[in-house]
């Protein structure tokens, strides 16, 4: 089916040339995009396409269209433990120490409707495609609980099969009832990666290999899983130097900085990516920079846990590859990427000055940003030959109401709101605010249900 989108009041390409094109217009023929420019200029061959109803039309006045923004940190199954009130004011350790046993009770029933919930409020924020890190599997949970669910949703999707093999009784952080044997988890990545990872363009499915972090799992883990990785071809994903403590562990444990252990263990290269990063040193974003290692910036979470404001602006500054990340919905307690940009922009001003970051930057780290740290090159822009990802916000809301001088700006500056249209691999999924590949309301009443089986299983 060939769609087509007119008259956008601006269309925001992350181009080579980062056009803003007044008028816009677009072309998606199946999973890709064709033509991109001004209405005006819609060549005679797609005119006629739309006046012989052979295409789908967008009509978007009213509208700015963005690229789809890119989630690259997740931990989806924690939209079931929101707000738990012994976790609220703790930091990481402490945080995951009242909530690891919680999350021993999960089922394979509760990671598929969570992760179809976390989809669901993602896409509705404009978000088309999302990595999520699962790295514990009990009762017989398994990635694929995750996998299919996605499937069902639409969304495109970089699945991370997590792990933690390291528990307390061996000097780790969780405790051992939620941890897994190593021969184990080799054996399931391997299966994982055979069964599912998609290395073609316009992919919908990609499989990553993500050891948990260097307090729950061994040396021989990670380089065991980055051996495996390169041999197949797909990407590493960990989480590092979050905060002062995380540090703290890493030089008493390893004798080294997180950065440092990093790059002991063959974890850095285009091919990985750290979640936040919010402690590393002048020599870890040189040795990041130098490498192309990327990171996943999480704004809100760092600051509901009160790990730090990450050093972006210099991250960004010394060419280290950073997107953004809403991390998981029990440290976050919300998924919604253009708030996460927002939320970006100004913790960096907060840190670094009312110049350290313009509304532009954060939507270029949410777009391109984030295409950068997965390793792709077809989504995060919209020009001939890229995924048809893109997301339209209605700028008639009255969240908008006064900021027509920069439309673009104000989707970062202003309240973010709902998308008003999404389209993933080409296909309508959001319609004037709709999601239209779940029933969203069964979806969220299963949700609750589960919410609640799981924090009685607790007690």
């Amino acid at each position: 089916m060939t769609l087509i989108l007119t008259h956008a009041d601006v269309l925001v390409t992350m181009d080579a040339n980062r056009r803003e094109i007044a008028d816009g217009a677009l072309v998606a023929e199946g999973p890709a995009i064709q033509w991109v420019g001004a209405t005006a200029d819609l060549p005679a061959a797609w005119r006629a396409r739309i006046d012989d109803g052979s295409a789908q039309v967008l009509d978007m006045r009213g509208h700015v269209v963005l690229p789809g923004l890119v989630n690259t940190h997740h931990h989806m199954y924690q939209s079931l433990t929101r707000a738990v009130p012994a976790a609220q004011d703790a930091e990481l350790f402490g945080w995951l120490g009242e909530l690891y046993m919680l999350w021993a009770n999960l089922t394979p029933r509760m990671i598929a409707a969570s992760t179809r919930t976390a989809m669901a409020e993602l896409m509705l924020s404009g978000c088309t495609t999302t990595s999520d890190h699962l790295y514990l599997y009990p009762n017989g949970s398994r990635l694929d609980d995750a996998i299919e669910a996605a499937a069902q949703m639409g969304m495109r999707f970089h699945a991370a099969r997590g792990s933690m093999s390291v528990g307390r009784s061996k000097g780790g952080l969780p405790p051992d009832a939620v941890v897994e044997q190593e021969e184990a988890i080799l054996r399931d990545s391997q299966r994982l990666i055979e069964q599912y990872h998609d290395a073609s363009r316009h992919a919908m499915l990609r499989v990553v290999l993500a050891p948990c972090s260097p307090f729950s799992v061994s040396r021989e883990l990670m380089r065991e899983s980055a051996a495996m990785a390169r041999h197949y071809g797909v990407s590493l994903h960990t989480h590092l130097a979050e905060n002062d403590n995380d540090v703290a562990y890493s030089l008493e444990r390893f004798g080294m900085t997180p950065a440092q252990y990093a790059e002991d263990l063959g974890w850095v290269g285009h091919d990985v990516w750290h979640a936040h990063c919010v402690k590393l040193d002048a020599d870890g974003i040189a040795l990041f920079a130098r490498t192309g290692t990327g990171i996943a910036h999480c704004p809100c979470s760092n600051m509901r846990l009160a790990s730090g404001i990450a050093p972006v602006r210099a991250m960004r500054d010394a060419g280290v590859p950073v997107g953004l990340g809403v991390d998981g919905s029990a440290s976050n307690d919300g998924a919604h990427m253009l708030g996460e940009a927002r939320q970006a922009m100004l913790l960096q001003r907060v840190g670094y000055g009312p110049a350290a970051m313009g509304a532009r930057e954060a939507l270029e780290i949410a777009t391109l940003g984030g295409a950068r740290v997965l390793n792709r090159d077809d989504i995060g822009a919209l020009a001939p030959g890229m995924s048809a990802d893109f997301v339209a916000f209605d700028m008639s809301a009255v969240g908008y109401a006064g900021a027509g001088h920069d439309p673009v700006a104000a989707l970062v500056f202003c309240t973010p709101g709902t998308v008003s249209t999404s389209v993933i691999n080409g296909r309508v999924v959001v319609r004037d605010g709709v999601l239209l590949s779940a029933d969203l309301p069964a979806v969220l009443a299963e949700h609750r249900r589960l919410a609640r089986e799981l924090a009685a299983a607790r007690r």
